[in-house]
């Protein structure tokens, strides 16, 4: 089953939009400092992991003030055990303080103003902007750079280059739960060292699966 780039987006969008209707970011925050915070402390990091430290982080520092007149010492001990925490204890620090100092306090909605924030690039600005303001930006991380080529979305070989083509071809009104779809479909099902092809609904119109799992779609052959 030979098919355009165009249909294999509107099959894989349709895929989710009715097996995933619901899909959300996995980190836990209550307003959208927190969330910044744990955006910032998920850089390489599980979200499991990020989610076992914040609670007693967010009791010392519950907003940006607090956190603002931390040392980057202070944050260290409650963040230890997550990826880079020497970086990631002064990143924060420097964000809280950035962040009261710059805009009161205030969240930024903006992408570009997102990245002024130390900690915060590209790809966690647009975390941040899609999951607060539901903006139509799609962050690549790893995950989504990974299962945009493997289905066919791309063939982009940087995550801007598959963000630009994922932005092209995806709805404006699809583009923020997009980034959940995919993000959620390569942390449970296509895993990065072994995919679980078997028991992936998208495998009819992935083109890993057609190219190097052995199905011969133009025949309707399965695996």
């Amino acid at each position: 089953m030979k098919i355009s780039k165009k249909e294999r987006y509107l099959k894989v969008l349709e895929w989710f939009q009715n097996n995933m209707p619901v899909a959300e970011s996995e980190l836990r925050y209550e307003n959208p400092f927190q969330l910044a915070v744990s955006v910032i402390l998920s850089a390489q990091c599980t979200d499991k992991r990020v989610n076992m430290v914040t609670p007693s982080l967010f009791e010392r520092f519950p907003d940006p003030i607090s956190m603002s007149g931390a040392t980057a010492a202070e944050i260290f001990k409650y963040i230890s055990s997550v990826t880079y925490p020497n970086s990631k204890s002064k990143h924060l620090s420097q964000m809280a303080r950035v962040l009261v100092t710059e805009f009161g306090g205030v969240l930024p909605k903006d992408t570009e103003d997102l990245q002024r924030l130390p900690g915060v690039g590209r790809k966690s600005a647009n975390v941040i902007s899609s999951v607060i303001y539901n903006s139509p930006v799609i962050a690549v991380d790893t995950h989504v750079f990974r299962i945009s080529r493997r289905l066919g979305l791309s063939k982009g070989e940087t995550p801007l280059a598959v963000e630009k083509e994922l932005t092209e071809n995806i709805p404006l009104d699809k583009r923020a739960i997009a980034h959940h779809w995919l993000i959620l479909h390569g942390r449970y099902v296509c895993v990065a060292r072994k995919p679980k092809c078997e028991m992936c609904g998208l495998s009819l119109f992935c083109l890993h699966y057609h190219m190097t799992c052995g199905a011969d779609l133009h025949k309707g052959g399965t695996r």
